[in-house]
């Protein structure tokens, strides 16, 4: 592991709002774009890699929907 700090992930942008934390992440050292979200409830969160041809921003404000589309469940079912 390296212990370079310019190879670890970046949070480029951020937003919270009634108890949702969502962030936009970069790794410099594979390239990967992805979207965090956590909710303040107990098995709520996700996270949302960016794919080829999806806009970084448009994951980062539509979280709930790019889930949604994926299948990807937004809480811990069990929960």
């Amino acid at each position: 592991m390296s212990d370079n700090p310019s190879r670890l992930p970046r949070e480029l942008h951020a937003r919270a709002s009634a108890g949702i934390q969502v962030g936009l992440w970069w790794s410099p050292a594979d390239g990967a774009t992805w979207v965090a979200v956590r909710d303040a409830r107990p098995g709520a969160g996700f996270v949302l890699p960016v794919r080829d041809g999806e806009r970084a921003r448009d994951v980062f404000d539509h979280p709930y929907a790019h889930a949604a589309r994926r299948d990807i469940p937004t809480t811990d079912r069990a929960a």
